[in-house]
């Protein structure tokens, strides 16, 4: 397979990278990053899990091919926070009990960062438009429409 040098910026970290053309940016970010927090769950672009921020724009990493990354910048959720100091997104989620089982979390709080980022006080109708590409099978969404509606008000 043909490889291409790649320059990008993950997590604020500048980095150049050799790649297979035929890579997704999401096996860029787990399998040669190790950034595990990016999520595979169904590899069509339907569940969320693998969202990811490019250019600040919400994408499925799954969908993109890690070349289309090439001079931009991705934000994964282990940029979003700290273990020490956790963003207010991530503090919110935990607060109303927006976390379950935790697989959807990661693009769930990237989503809600996109969002907010646009729209900083959403109605609860956009809240649910831009979590709609996010699937949670836990919590019944509620919960986490709750957290970002404190986020939101903070």
């Amino acid at each position: 397979m043909a490889e291409k040098t790649i320059e990008l910026t993950v997590n604020g970290s500048s980095m150049v990278i050799q790649i297979e053309e035929h890579r997704t940016l999401l096996y860029l970010i787990r399998e040669v990053l190790g950034l595990t927090g990016t999520k595979e769950g169904c590899g069509e672009g339907d569940c969320g899990a693998c969202s990811v921020l490019l250019d600040g724009e919400l994408v499925n990493s799954c969908l993109v091919l890690a070349i289309q990354a090439d001079g931009k910048e991705i934000l994964t959720i282990e940029g979003v926070g700290t273990e020490d100091n956790l963003h207010p997104i991530q503090q919110a989620f935990i607060d109303v009990g927006a976390i379950q089982c935790g697989y959807c979390t990661p693009g769930m709080v990237l989503a809600t960062k996109a969002l907010l980022d646009k729209v900083p006080n959403p109605c609860e109708e956009e809240i649910r438009r831009g979590l709609s590409g996010n699937l949670c099978r836990c919590t019944g969404y509620q919960k986490i429409v709750d957290a970002v509606k404190k986020v939101a008000s903070a």
